[in-house]
């Protein structure tokens, strides 16, 4: 009898459509290069499917899954437990399952956070956040318990920039405030870190956030969410100005590299994830 084990680690994504999904690509080429016999499956699980796909999930001993658009709140009732980010968030995107019970987890500000903290602490920093979606949400959470002093929120719904802010200001020790994005936002004097929170230039290199680009100073920190193109337009009109910049790159190998810790406790290479990336996007460039 052979003592070869084909039993693969299961984990996988749910989302629709998901077709454009890179992950499975970036994390199957990790857990190659690190030997696992492990396997990152990318679903197609309409909403209507969802209570069936978690349920078939833990019933095949998957060890846990990503939750993309359109599960990451409605996921929420079919599991047991919520890490204190995602709490806050009141979001899921990354579920681990052991020993029969299901935690969520969010790693989309967790993500940013570690590609931010690659160049700068954000502890007593000063903050604005383009944008009040659910990435917005998630980067203000963890901002704010990662120490920021101050939080600007910008929004053109602005009651959804004051619920961000307002989160902010009742669940740490950071100051928070909303404005309304009207006409080009100007970046106020003594910001530290400025961040594109919205969809604004993902997959159109001409597209940029309507932003006062001569109010960013010199030696500011100038962050975009947007992985493709990794240089967006916003980034490199910062640069110019003589900016700091991080891409979305590494946001999205770093969410990758926290949700295989979370289910698998170990740590994949994150350089193998991010030269996948850069090549499938270089390949969707030609």
């Amino acid at each position: 009898m052979s003592d070869q084990n084909f039993r693969s680690i299961l984990t996988g994504s749910f989302s629709t459509p998901c077709a454009d999904n890179p992950t499975v690509a970036m994390i199957e080429a990790a857990y190659i290069h690190e030997g696992l016999n492990a396997r990152y499956i990318n679903c197609d699980v309409k909403a209507d499917n969802l209570a069936a796909a978690v349920k078939g999930a833990k019933a095949m001993e998957w060890v846990g899954f990503n939750c993309s658009l359109p599960h990451k709140v409605a996921v929420l009732e079919h599991l047991d437990a919520l890490d204190e980010s995602a709490k806050l968030i009141g979001a899921v995107n990354c579920v681990a399952i052991k020993d029969g019970r299901l935690t969520g987890h969010n790693t989309d500000g967790k993500g940013f956070l570690a590609s931010l903290r690659e160049i700068t602490d954000p502890a007593e920093k000063r903050v604005l956040l383009l944008g009040a979606g659910g990435a917005a949400r998630a980067i203000a959470v963890e901002l704010a318990l990662a120490g920021v002093a101050h939080l600007t929120v910008v929004n053109r719904d602005v009651k959804k920039a004051e619920t961000i802010a307002a989160l902010v200001r009742d669940n740490s020790s950071a100051d928070a405030e909303a404005k309304p994005w009207q006409g080009d936002v100007s970046v106020p004097e003594g910001t530290d870190i400025v961040i594109n929170a919205t969809s604004i230039g993902l997959g159109d290199p001409e597209a940029i956030p309507p932003v006062d680009i001569k109010s960013l100073t010199k030696g500011q920190i100038v962050a975009d969410v947007i992985p493709n193109p990794p240089q967006t337009r916003f980034l490199q009109e910062a640069h110019a100005q003589g900016c700091t910049t991080l891409d979305g790159l590494g946001m999205l190998v770093n969410q990758g590299l926290i949700g295989v810790e979370i289910w698998l406790g170990k740590t994949l290479d994150g350089d193998v994830m991010a030269q996948t990336l850069e090549e499938i996007f270089e390949s969707s460039g030609d």
